[in-house]
């Protein structure tokens, strides 16, 4: 098969398409043809080295963790899926044409989604989703989504209406136009002092972004409420001890994958698609996402 290797950590040039070995299903695995993969944060760090110390790599290395496809064979012990069925999950070296995947972290494409659409949204969606489930927010409560223009932070929002929560967008102040499709509540731009200053008490904050604003916001969320974070927690939590912190690692849940590619499917979440290029152009893919895009980019294979 062709896929995308990496010989060694550096930048985009590091990717090569070339031949590599194809994989084979074990014990409880299916061998998927590859329709799409995307582009993730994960990928382009990985492949540059910055996760080297808790995600390394062993080379030569294929990287990537969408993946949307065919299943073409089944490996020994396979319940539940078969020749044919279009799949989609989150999970390894999946810039390639076949990618060897458990079926415990698989999961069936709803009737009616693209195909390679539904490469867009394992990773996204299901950590938007369980980033504002990390918060407990409840129904007639009010949740801050720091990010929210992103892919993290629609499905977090998203997440949260589903909860009955009153949602405020948190976004750059350059953003505050393109927030209004989210469908949150209320826009805040949270690289504006005197907006954040007029935030009221917050439940609870869901931050896919992280930075400086986390230490400003903190500071908002109510005695008892949560602060949960996908990226680097604020540096002054030990000044509220009263607020509960969450740090939140993306895990699969076929279940959750499911109800938020069927929110996609039925047009009640939008997860927007920049470009779609070849597997091929993987190196171009992500220096295009390196600079910063407004919707995902997929690969095509």
């Amino acid at each position: 098969m062709k896929a995308v290797v990496v010989h060694q950590y550096g930048g985009p040039e590091e990717l090569k398409f070339e031949d590599y070995p194809d994989p084979v299903p074990g014990t409880g695995e299916v061998l998927v043809r590859v329709a799409a993969t995307s582009v993730n944060p994960i990928d382009y760090k990985r492949r540059a080295g910055l996760t080297k110390d808790f995600y390394p790599m062993k080379f030569p290395s294929l990287i990537g963790v969408d993946i949307a496809g065919t299943v073409i064979s089944v490996g020994p012990s396979v319940e539940g899926f078969s020749v044919g069925d279009q799949v989609f999950a989150m999970a390894d070296n999946t810039y390639a044409e076949l990618c060897v995947v458990k079926t415990d972290v698989l999961a069936k494409v709803p009737k009616g989604l693209d195909l390679i659409q539904a490469a867009a949204l394992p990773l996204v969606t299901t950590t938007g989703n369980q980033l504002l489930s990390a918060t407990g927010i409840k129904a007639g409560q009010t949740v801050l989504v720091v990010g929210a223009a992103g892919n993290v932070g629609r499905s977090a929002v998203f997440t949260a209406k589903q909860r009955g929560a009153t949602v405020i967008a948190g976004v750059l102040s350059k953003q505050k136009a393109e927030a209004k499709t989210v469908g949150a509540d209320q826009v805040v731009a949270t690289d504006d002092d005197s907006a954040i200053a007029g935030l009221p008490p917050l439940d609870a904050v869901a931050d896919a972004v992280g930075g400086r604003t986390a230490k400003k916001l903190i500071a908002k969320v109510k005695p008892g409420g949560f602060y949960a974070s996908v990226v680097e927690l604020p540096k002054n939590v030990d000044a509220y001890p009263s607020v509960k912190v969450v740090h939140v690692f993306s895990k699969f849940d076929r279940k959750t994958l499911e109800f938020m590619a069927e929110a996609v499917r039925d047009g009640k979440l939008l997860i927007p698609i920049s470009q779609k290029l070849p597997l091929s152009e993987a190196a171009e893919a992500q220096a295009a996402a390196e600079k910063g895009t407004a919707g995902k980019i997929l690969l095509v294979a």
